[in-house]
């Protein structure tokens, strides 16, 4: 009796148990599920579980579960990211956990997952950039590795380092990167960040440093999961590499000592570049670096493709070639990319011959495409809006007359002063406040309105040559006024050239719009002012100080006001305070905006990467009355004595900048710092930001010196 009570009791016990467990693991309710680019996400409020498995079907695949690092808790939300997967129809289905044990699931309605446009010179001649199949699928033996703030320094890989099937065990990104450059180990690596990332403990200059040490055969793809993957304070350099894809992350604040976001240095084939959100980096030495320097340069490169990029008004966005010395066998194609209120360089091009297709140039203070030194440049439906001065070709047409009715050298530039190079168009679409001369017109469009040629010969002094078929070729007795250079109809070799269809100009903006940058157009959201910002190319300091204070969404968008309105605040990252709001960008005047930017593009010395710190000094008092608004980090390891002017360090620093309103570097005397503090009574009163980096983490604080 007793024996039969007791298996009673405990199966009552475990019924009661079951019912709780039950009722811990009600059904989840998915708040948004939806396909995307070869990856499908969904969200749901937690409701008390432990955690959560998700699996996915569909496209041939049947309940597979997605790897545990891909599910994120923001808060009481939860988000998972797939990636991974071909285009087709899938379903998500979320099971609570508790205990070890799955509860209740929800399976989400049917998700459309589309392909990635893979368009381009960089699937050129058979090569397939990067850890994923065509078919969005992860290729054969790839490695995959998670990166997050926490990990960034502590991720370990096993790599392969001699001919004899050595391992080393290797600790940290870079260090990883690097044990890759001696080509042993030619795995595909997938490296996935998620969420914001500061800088590592190890850096090249300041850089994540891809180099594959010229060897073929392996393949890497540095990824970004969900719509707030973030590289904030480093940029990603590539250099001697073939096959290699990033994708998917959003750039800001780079502070390296390259200067670039994401730069293609020297040596590079087969490189995909594509979905990023590209933002201000830190202000460098030269005039023309206030905004950073490149977003997304290419030098000495070739088979190389960047698409569906989301550029916020960078400065510089793509510089293209530098000293090739030829124009032999360098390819690059750029489509669909969003040049949002960006300056110049979309591209700015030397030697190479370029696609520049479907891309949107949506309020560009500057200039569109500019080709020097003998490029070919073809520019295929593309949507112009406000774009000040579409195409230029240097030492010609608009590059000399800058609006006027002579043919001025003295003045101008206001592009280069190099040879020429050659565009070629083909239904583009201009609209709105802009200067465009074609070849052989009788008429050209001059600040929005037809006009009469008068005195320009448009054979000599054009812009670009207009074509009425893609399929057309420039006659070779078209040549630049400097230098008498040919376009080399690279577009119509079918040796040469990839199968692509092209969309309307009409359809490609709406393209970009939808699908250029990080997932769902990633989780940082500007409104920009185009009554002001589209003829504007200063710094936005609203929009610079949102980024400066940008240390992660925590799964929540971050929305700002437009730059004529009150500086951005979120709980998260801002203190706003009327006392330190600053004001928003002016437009300066066309002469002012020529002039600008002839000394912006004209001096080839502006074009070299500097290899020393970009340090500039202090601003001027004007300056300094703007301030940067910075939730201080709690358990910080530096504290500023203002009665002292003096700031305490206790950290083994790695990284100390400190930087005015307009993101300048200060420059502090180096007897002002010591291991443990640093001596700021040499400052001028104002307000600047101190950034450390130490024990693998990045901690930033505003001060006020008095």
């Amino acid at each position: 009796m007793v024996s039969t009570g007791s298996k009673m009791v405990s199966r009552v016990a475990l019924g009661v148990a079951l019912l709780g467990f039950a009722g811990a693991c009600a059904q989840v309710t998915l708040s948004s599920a939806e396909g995307w680019l070869e990856s499908a996400f969904a969200e749901w409020a937690s409701d008390g579980s432990d955690g959560y498995n998700v699996y996915y079907s569909g496209a041939g695949a049947s309940n597979v579960k997605v790897d545990g690092q891909l599910v994120r808790k923001y808060g009481s939300k939860y988000r998972v990211d797939v990636v991974g997967l071909k285009a087709g129809s899938y379903t998500l289905k979320v099971a609570s956990v508790k205990g070890g044990k799955e509860g209740a699931s929800t399976t989400s309605k049917s998700l459309t997952v589309k392909a990635h446009d893979r368009a381009g010179f960089a699937f050129s001649n058979g090569h397939v950039p990067g850890a994923y199949k065509t078919d969005g699928t992860l290729k054969s033996g790839a490695v995959v590795l998670y990166v997050t703030e926490s990990t960034k320094n502590t991720i370990k890989l096993d790599v392969v380092t001699s001919s004899k099937g050595a391992v080393t065990e290797c600790v940290g990104l870079q260090n990883i990167l690097t044990a890759f450059k001696k080509g042993y180990d030619t795995r595909p690596l997938a490296i996935r960040l998620i969420g914001n990332v500061t800088d590592p403990e190890v850096t090249d200059k300041g850089d994540i440093l891809i180099d594959m040490g010229k060897k073929e055969g392996g393949a890497m793809t540095i990824e970004g999961i969900g719509n707030d993957a973030t590289a904030n304070g480093w940029g990603i350099r590539v250099k001697n590499a073939f096959d290699v894809e990033i994708r998917n992350i959003g750039v800001m604040n780079v502070d390296s000592d390259e200067g670039d976001n994401i730069g293609l240095q020297q040596d590079n084939q087969y490189i995909w570049v594509h979905n990023c959100d590209f933002f201000y980096g830190h202000a460098g030495s030269d005039k023309d670096q206030v905004k950073g320097d490149g977003a997304l340069d290419c030098k000495k490169s070739t088979y190389v493709t960047f698409s569906y990029n989301h550029f916020w008004d960078n400065g510089k966005s793509n510089l293209l070639g530098l000293s090739e010395g030829t124009t032999d066998g360098l390819y690059i194609t750029y489509h669909h990319n969003w040049y949002d209120h960006s300056d110049s360089r979309h591209p700015r091009v030397r030697f190479y011959s370029a696609h520049v297709y479907n891309n949107y140039y949506d309020g560009v203070a500057k200039y569109g495409a500019g080709s020097t030194k003998g490029s070919s440049v073809f520019m295929e439906a593309n949507y112009f809006r406000n774009c000040k001065y579409p195409m230029m070709t240097s030492m010609q047409g608009s590059d000399v007359y800058a609006g006027g009715t002579t043919r001025d050298t003295k003045n101008n530039p206001t592009f280069s002063s190099e040879d020429g190079g050659t565009i070629k168009a083909y239904n583009n679409h201009m609209e709105g406040n802009f200067t465009f001369i074609p070849y052989g017109a009788s008429k050209y469009t001059l600040k929005g309105t037809e006009t009469a040629v008068g005195s320009i010969d448009t054979k000599a002094d054009f812009d670009a040559y207009v074509v009425s078929s893609r399929n057309d070729k420039v006659p070779n007795t078209v040549k630049s006024y400097a230098g008498a250079n040919t376009y080399n109809n690279f577009d119509t070799d079918n040796s040469v050239m990839y199968s692509y269809t092209a969309d309307s100009p009409e359809q490609a903006m709406a393209n970009v719009r939808t699908y250029a940058g990080r997932v769902q157009g990633g989780d940082f959201k500007w409104t920009f002012d185009n009554s002001v910002d589209d003829a504007a190319y200063e710094v936005n300091q609203k929009l610079k100080d949102a980024l400066m204070a940008y240390k992660g969404s925590n799964g929540e968008v971050m929305e700002y006001a437009s730059s004529s309105s009150v500086a951005p605040a979120s709980s998260s990252s801002v203190e706003s305070s009327s006392s330190e709001q600053s004001s928003g960008s002016e437009a300066k005047s066309s002469s002012s905006e020529a002039k600008s930017s002839s000394s912006e593009e004209v001096s080839s010395s502006s074009e070299a990467k500097s290899s020393s710190s970009q340090e500039e000094v202090e601003s001027s008092s004007s300056e300094q009355s703007q301030a940067i608004a910075v939730k201080m980090q709690v358990a910080s390891p530096m504290r500023y004595i203002a009665s002292e002017s003096r700031l305490e360090i206790n950290a083994d620093v790695r990284r100390l900048n400190i930087f005015d309103v307009n993101g300048h570097v200060v420059k502090v005397s180096t007897e002002a710092v010591s291991q443990s503090s640093v001596d700021l009574s040499s400052l001028k009163p104002g307000i600047y930001l101190v950034r450390l980096v130490a024990g693998g983490k990045a901690y930033q604080q505003k001060i006020v010196k008095r």
